[in-house]
């Protein structure tokens, strides 16, 4: 009665002009998940990736298991 399942709203781009990347910082460790323009190269976050089951959760988002990490 009280419990939910929560359900994941997929996120909604158009895959020949934007890519999920992750964005992973060398000096503290810090991951980002976003969308990259294909085109120009911007980059836009999506949400702060702290654990693993936010990179599942991230995974879920964007529809897709392979995502690139750039540094």
């Amino acid at each position: 009665m009280f419990f939910k399942k929560k359900t994941v709203e997929k996120l909604n781009y158009n895959p020949q002009e934007k890519m999920p990347v992750i964005r992973c910082s060398i000096c503290n460790g810090e991951q980002v998940g976003g969308l990259k323009d294909r085109e120009s190269g911007a980059f836009e976050e999506v949400m702060l990736i702290r654990s693993d089951k936010d990179l599942e959760l991230f995974r879920q988002i964007v529809g897709t298991d392979e995502i690139p990490r750039e540094y």
